[in-house]
């Protein structure tokens, strides 16, 4: 599982997807599951990194989902309608 870090905002979303993505690239699981819960900090540059996170999982035939979403994350993509995208499960 990788964890996402408690900021991720348009301040950290280029440096965070940096370190995601060779996450990604080396995982052998068939689910890419991706940690939540340690977020206090984000707005909608988080769901562009997580859907980022999500074309290369599937860019590798794998599924993706987001674990552990705090309530703010799942109201936010709710609101952009990519709550089902993102395969989130809220704590």
């Amino acid at each position: 599982m990788i964890a996402l870090p408690a900021h991720l905002t348009l301040r950290e979303a280029r440096a965070t997807l940096a370190s995601l993505t060779p996450a990604i690239a080396a995982s052998t699981e068939p689910v890419i599951e991706v940690d939540a819960a340690a977020l206090t900090h984000i707005d909608s540059a988080t769901l562009a990194v997580l859907l980022a996170c999500r074309r290369s999982a599937e860019a590798q035939q794998r599924r993706f989902a987001v674990l552990n979403a705090p309530a703010r994350l799942v109201e936010l993509a709710t609101l952009y309608g990519v709550q089902d995208l993102l395969g989130l499960q809220a704590h």
